[in-house]
C-alpha cells in the first residue's frame, strides 16, 4: 500500500476524532464554535496539522490558543478512540480559507455592483 494514501485515510480518522473530543470533551466555556476544517498528516503519520475555524471573530485567538493548550489532552483522547502505531504530535491552526473566500466574494460583489450593465444584461430581464 502506497504510504500517501494511508497518511490521507489517517488525516480524515484524526479529523473526525478531534472534531468529537473538542465538541464532546473539551469543556471550556472560552471556546468559540470550532469546525475542523481539514488535518494534515504527515507521510511518516508523527505530525498532524490540525486547521480549524472559529465562528466568532472575538473568540478565534482565545479559541487557538485554549486547543494549543489541550493538545497533549486532544493526543491522550485520541490514542484511546485510534488504533494506530503512532499517534502523531498534534499542531492546530486557524484556517483562513473561509475568511480569504468570503474577502475575495465581497470584491467582486463590489466589482460587479460598481459596473454599469451591458446592454446585454438588460435584454436578459
Amino acid at each position: 500500500m502506497h504510504p500517501y494514501k494511508r497518511s490521507i485515510r489517517v488525516s480524515d480518522l484524526i479529523k473526525e476524532e478531534v472534531a468529537d473530543i473538542i465538541m464532546h470533551r473539551l469543556k471550556d466555556p472560552r471556546l468559540g464554535f470550532i469546525t475542523v476544517t481539514e488535518t494534515r498528516v504527515s507521510n511518516d503519520l508523527r505530525h498532524a496539522k490540525i486547521f480549524v475555524s472559529v465562528l466568532e471573530d472575538a473568540k478565534k485567538d482565545e479559541s487557538l490558543k485554549i486547543l494549543i493548550s489541550s493538545a497533549r489532552f486532544i493526543r491522550s483522547e485520541l490514542a484511546q478512540r485510534v488504533k494506530i502505531k503512532f499517534i502523531p504530535e498534534l499542531v492546530f491552526k486557524l484556517d483562513a480559507s473561509i475568511e480569504y473566500s468570503a474577502k475575495i466574494n465581497k470584491m467582486l460583489n463590489n466589482i460587479k455592483s460598481s459596473t454599469p450593465p451591458s446592454h446585454d444584461d438588460e435584454n436578459l430581464t
